[in-house]
């Protein structure tokens, strides 16, 4: 029996997929992004470990609220655990129930830094298995910018990218999440670049432009972690729907100028 470590459940998420959402978050990432509001989900030692049948067994209790959304697993970075994730997504699969895996597409590839890509072929054949269930991916690239992407995260973006172009390769449908945080993601020739990488992905279905929250700085407090954005205001929507204008705009104008009528 394969066994997972998770952080928590939500029961009726309505913001981590199409319709009303079942989310397993899991423990363990190797992101450390400045903003992150959950750093209680880092460690991969810790949450709770439970079986694919426990975790189905509470999805069935409520199973008539998710006719029209599923199961999302979200984190942390569930692709740290991708055997348990593949295992879980293979038997709500079989059951019918929609599959999305929200991600920050960092374990594609993973080097042993983090930084440079492996060609392992029994990862290759593990992705291959998961994307067979997998019915949605919310890929979450932090910035475009490899330098600054290795800054706000610790990691650069390579696999990041090389992911995207994967799942768009396959056929594999996406939403894009992206945080704006005010003087630090929001750089306007950095957002037009992100939109013009996004008018190279065949599969992107939306774009989630997200507003910078102060929310889980407490957290901070109570596990001792110094917060890197220490005084940071929260964006406000007009701010955030703006800079959502500026990728879109990028995405359309390079679509128009390779494909002129």
């Amino acid at each position: 029996m394969v066994i997972g470590r998770i952080h928590s459940i939500e029961t009726f998420g309505a913001v981590d997929g199409p319709g009303v959402r079942f989310v397993v978050f899991f423990q363990g990432c190797p992101m450390r992004c400045a903003y992150c509001h959950n750093p209680d989900t880092w460690d991969p030692g810790r949450g709770t470990e439970m079986s694919v049948d426990e975790i189905y067994a509470k999805f069935e209790r409520n199973r008539e609220f998710y006719e029209k959304g599923g199961i999302t697993a979200s984190g942390g970075e569930p692709m740290m655990q991708i055997e348990f994730l593949t295992a879980l997504f293979e038997r709500f699969h079989s059951e019918g129930v929609h599959t999305c895996l929200d991600t920050s597409g960092i374990m594609y590839k993973f080097g042993k830094h983090g930084s440079d890509l492996s060609t392992d072929k029994q990862d290759e054949y593990k992705l291959s298995r998961l994307m067979a269930v997998t019915d949605l991916v919310m890929l979450d690239i932090k910035r475009f910018d490899r330098e600054g992407h290795k800054d706000l995260t610790g990691h650069y973006n390579d696999g990041i990218l090389e992911f995207a172009k994967y799942l768009s390769d396959i056929g594999k449908k996406m939403w894009i999440r992206f945080v704006c945080v005010p003087g630090v993601t929001d750089d306007e020739e950095e957002l037009k670049k992100y939109g013009e990488f996004l008018s190279t992905l065949k599969t992107v279905e939306a774009l989630d432009v997200l507003p910078y929250h102060t929310m889980g700085v407490k957290k901070y407090d109570a596990l001792g972690i110094p917060y890197r954005l220490e005084g940071l205001k929260d964006a406000s929507p007009s701010y955030v729907s703006a800079r959502k204008q500026i990728i879109l705009d990028a995405l359309k104008e390079t679509r128009q100028s390779q494909n002129p009528k």
